[in-house]
C-alpha cells in the first residue's frame, strides 16, 4: 500500500539455521499490520531498495570473526550513494555464529555508525542451532524494528 512504511530485510541465509531464523523475522515483522516488508538478500539488494525503505534489518553469519562477504558487498554498494540520504535510518540486526559473534556485530556497528544511522533495538546474536527462545528473539527483534517506523 501507498504511503505505508517500508522495513528493508538485507540478509544472507546460507544456512538452515539462519533460514529458520529468517523465517521468524518474516513473522515478527508480519505482526505490525502497518508495515510493508521487502526481503532481498543481501547480494541483490541495492542503493534503489535502501532508498525507498524507511527502517533496515540486517542478517549475517559471523564467517572468521566478521560478518558475511555478501553483507560487505551490500555495505560497499549502498554506502556513498546512501550516506546523507540515509542518515538517522532506523536499523536492526541479527547475527548468527558457531560460536562468536563480537567481531561481525562489531564491524556492523562501526559501518552504522559511519552511516549515521540509528540502532532502534539491541542487536541479536545467536550462536548454535536456534532454539525457540532465539526465534522468539528474532521475531521480537523484527517487530520492535517495525514498530519505530
Amino acid at each position: 500500500m501507498a504511503g505505508m512504511p517500508r522495513l528493508l530485510v538485507v540478509h544472507h541465509t546460507p544456512s538452515p539455521n539462519l533460514q529458520a531464523v529468517l523465517e521468524a523475522v518474516r513473522e515478527g515483522a508480519a505482526m505490525v499490520e502497518e508495515v510493508e516488508l521487502e526481503v532481498r538478500p543481501a547480494l541483490s539488494a541495492g542503493p534503489a531498495d535502501l532508498l525507498a525503505a524507511d527502517g533496515v534489518l540486517l542478517g549475517t553469519p559471523a564467517n572468521i570473526g566478521y560478518m558475511s562477504g555478501a553483507l560487505k558487498h551490500f555495505f560497499d554498494t549502498v554506502y556513498y550513494p546512501c550516506l546523507d540520504a540515509t542518515v538517522g535510518l532506523p536499523y536492526g540486526v541479527y547475527v548468527h555464529g558457531g560460536d562468536d559473534t563480537a567481531g561481525a556485530l562489531k564491524s556492523i556497528g562501526t559501518i552504522a555508525g559511519a552511516l549515521r544511522w540509528k540502532q532502534v533495538a539491541a542487536p541479536l546474536s545467536l550462536t548454535g542451532p536456534p532454539t525457540e527462545d532465539d526465534l522468539e528473539a528474532a521475531r521480537e527483534l523484527a517487530a520492535t524494528v517495525a514498530v519505530s517506523l
